[in-house]
């Protein structure tokens, strides 16, 4: 089990990177950003073919939504949807307080940041992965010798994190289920961890 379209609420290193392995995969995606398809012309098609500029309509239209834009940029996104019911949304936002640069942490406890992040969007079914990620690691090859690039995850609903596990698995990547949003979200949110760690699993 997977999902097939894939749609990115940002275009960004992060964001560019899975939809390159996305599309190379054969998975529709559709890109999105906050100044409109209109800007994305050049960036999907230097991506490849199977990437197309969309909506924030269409991209949230998608089987998966990838949630790719700074962590003070998500209550906005949310208020563009009165009910996230239905939709499976993979936060890949990290805490920093300020973007451009990224600096400081945004401390949102008792909550995680995902955990913070579902409450912005109302209904939501939210996975957490790939931001423990660098975009350069996320952008190569997945597949090493050594063995395939771990991507953590954590959810607290068993069926998206299978679908999410069967999809990631089909770029290369090797899942790793570190089980309920809130433990498993501490785990890998900005100073956790798993923060900013590499691994490579052999299958």
């Amino acid at each position: 089990m997977e999902f097939m379209t894939i749609g990115t609420l940002g275009a960004g290193a992060v964001a560019q990177a899975v939809a390159r392995h996305a599309a190379r995969a054969g998975h529709p995606v559709r890109m999105s950003n906050s100044r409109g398809p209109e800007t994305l012309g050049d960036l999907v098609a230097a991506i490849g073919p199977g990437v197309t500029a969309a909506t924030f309509e269409e991209a949230v239209a998608a089987d998966l939504i990838l949630l790719a834009v700074p962590f003070g940029a998500v209550p906005a996104i949310g208020q563009r949807l009165a009910d996230w019911t239905g939709r499976v949304v993979v936060d890949m936002t990290n805490q920093f307080a300020q973007s451009d640069p990224y600096r400081g942490f945004a401390d949102v406890s008792p909550l995680t940041g995902s955990e913070w992040v579902a409450e912005q969007l109302p209904g939501v079914t939210l996975l957490k992965a790939f931001n423990a990620m660098f975009a350069s690691y996320m952008a190569a090859d997945p597949r090493h010798g050594e063995g395939n690039q771990a991507v953590f995850v954590a959810g607290d609903d068993e069926t998206a994190k299978a679908a999410f596990a069967g999809t990631v698995s089909g770029l290369g990547f090797a899942p790793v289920d570190l089980g309920a949003l809130r433990a498993g979200g501490a785990l890998m949110q900005l100073g956790g961890p798993l923060s900013g760690k590499h691994f490579l699993l052999q299958g």
